[in-house]
């Protein structure tokens, strides 16, 4: 089982879009049986893989997310019944959504903005506990996270977890020069946890080809000493359309664009490959 998350500080980079259709194309194209995590506030990816009456169908049935996987005891006050005391389910008890054959998902959850979670008090270990408590009773192959866009315990509890971690960028400079600072900030968590958490690589999104911008781009990596062995050479086109059907559930693979199909199978090769 490889686990494999996806980072980025900077929003608007196609992060969940890779995210998503990388375990997509897993299963469908290298017949691999994936696990979808979605760390990420914002749960966008979840609503990639779940339509809107499926997830609420999902919420009210009490059914679980990632909020159920964080969770720790708590006091829970009543004005009638007094208080009483909260147990959060055990790592096991955890149920994924099967969103198709070989495509499982534990959903993400807006609530997961409202739980209180400091770094240092244990409960970024939980990601990584959950999947050595699984690891006997599954046949994963793989393992996707989603993360936020910014440095928190949500994206260190990630890297914990991983034995990977993969990078889209847009090839604009100001994504570019922050790969730098990201860089830094991984290899401040891996001092601080002894992590032994690798870079698949970068992959440029959302990219248009024969600009300067994404000439520029190729030119800025190549010629640095650490990027220039990370570089993925598929690239992710841009697609305004495509990405207004997301949300309907469509993936690159059944994209009409044959640039689109064929860049989220070359990129998921060759993440196949550097992660082997």
């Amino acid at each position: 089982m490889k686990v494999i998350s996806l980072i980025n500080m900077k929003g608007g980079v196609g992060k969940t879009t890779l995210a998503v259709n990388v375990a997509d194309c897993l299963t469908r194209q290298h017949g691999a049986t994936v696990l979808m995590l979605d760390v990420d506030p914002q749960f966008n990816g979840t609503q990639c893989l779940m339509s809107p009456d499926d997830y609420v169908a999902h919420r009210e049935a009490g059914r679980d997310t990632m909020l159920d996987l964080f969770d720790r005891k708590r006091v829970k006050a009543s004005t009638v019944q007094g208080s009483t005391e909260v147990q959060p389910k055990t790592l096991n008890e955890i149920e994924v959504v099967e969103v198709r054959e070989k495509l499982f998902l534990l959903p993400g959850s807006l609530d997961l903005y409202r739980l209180e979670m400091a770094p240092g008090e244990g409960r970024e270990n939980r990601l990584k506990a959950y999947l050595a408590a699984i690891r006997g009773d599954t046949d994963y192959d793989y393992v996707i996270i989603d993360t936020p866009p910014t440095p928190s315990v949500w994206m260190t509890s990630a890297l914990i977890a991983s034995d990977y971690y993969l990078i889209p960028v847009r090839p604009d400079p100001l994504s570019l020069t922050g790969l730098d600072l990201l860089k830094s900030i991984v290899d401040d968590r891996k001092e601080n946890y002894g992590l032994s958490v690798k870079c698949a690589g970068v992959v440029l999104t959302m990219t248009r080809q024969g600009t300067n911008v994404l000439n520029d781009a190729k030119a800025y990596l190549s010629g640095d000493r650490y990027w220039k062995d990370k570089i993925f050479t598929s690239e992710i086109p841009g697609r305004v359309k495509f990405a207004q059907q997301q949300l309907n559930n469509v993936f690159m693979l059944d994209s009409e664009a044959p640039d689109m199909r064929s860049a989220i199978i070359n990129a998921t090769n060759e993440l196949v490959v550097r992660t082997t």
